[in-house]
């Protein structure tokens, strides 16, 4: 394999931490998505207790916070992650009912029917899609909302490049209507499913990682894994420019029954 076709879990995880620290969002998105995804969820109140699992430095976690009004958590592996979380909370004023905590999302501490909202943006696929919904369940009071954003196929039959880099980078890769059956399967009303906009992508994952890599580059010059790890973050975006009519990331948003 060559090093600008890698999967980015080959790589040692406190170093793609560091990488993705400087960035704003560790995954593909935009505030105005999150807030359309939201838009759906018709329980939330002050007294609504949200998780966001996977959280990262908590960029769609603060939207979230700013547009409810329950205790919100986030989670996540990695403490560099979280202590920007926290700092970014402190930063929006947002502390007194925003917080981030370490836990790992197969390892999670909440108790059962605690939740009215479960948030998992570009997260879900570290546990997997079918695995994620039906343990976090537990966790989500009747009625409670789930909401996460998976990489899904827009096609049944896509060129053989794109297709071997996802079924090797995340083989649970699969369409839209086998997603949403799945959500079914797991217990869940499948309320709303929709397709993040290209600019999600480019604007706010890709474009903002062009200084990110120049810095990180300059960081670790000499640094072959960091120099792979770049490389191949950058023929990810490269592959997303000429097969994104084949796939990208979509919302589905279910309800507990």
């Amino acid at each position: 394999m060559n090093n600008d076709s890698k999967s980015i879990h080959e790589f040692d995880f406190n170093l793609i931490c560091e990488y993705f620290s400087s960035l704003e969002r560790q995954g593909p998105g935009s505030p105005e998505v999150t807030v359309k995804a939201l838009s759906f969820i018709d329980n939330l109140s002050d007294k609504s207790c949200i998780a966001d699992i996977g959280c990262g430095s908590g960029g769609q976690t603060m939207v979230l916070a700013q547009h409810t009004a329950g205790r919100l958590t986030g989670v996540d592996l990695f403490p560099l992650f979280i202590e920007l979380f926290n700092q970014n909370a402190c930063l929006l004023g947002l502390q007194n009912r925003v917080q981030g905590v370490i836990e790992s999302m197969d390892q999670l501490s909440f108790k059962d029917e605690e939740l009215d909202l479960i948030w998992s943006e570009g997260a879900i696929y570290h546990i997997g899609f079918q695995r994620g919904l039906a343990e976090w369940k537990r966790f989500l009071k009747t009625g409670g909302f789930i909401a996460v954003t998976e990489v899904s196929w827009f096609t049944e039959e896509r060129p053989s490049e794109i297709n071997d880099f996802w079924l090797d980078a995340y083989p649970e890769i699969d369409t839209i209507p086998r997603k949403v059956a799945q959500m079914q399967q797991a217990g869940y009303l499948p309320v709303a499913t929709f397709v993040l906009p290209e600019n999600c992508w480019t604007e706010h994952f890709y474009a903002p990682q062009a200084i990110a890599q120049e810095n990180f580059l300059k960081k670790y010059a000499g640094n072959s894994t960091v120099e792979s790890l770049i490389a191949s973050q950058r023929h990810e975006a490269q592959l997303f420019d000429k097969y994104k009519a084949y796939y990208g990331y979509v919302f589905y948003i279910g309800k507990k029954l």
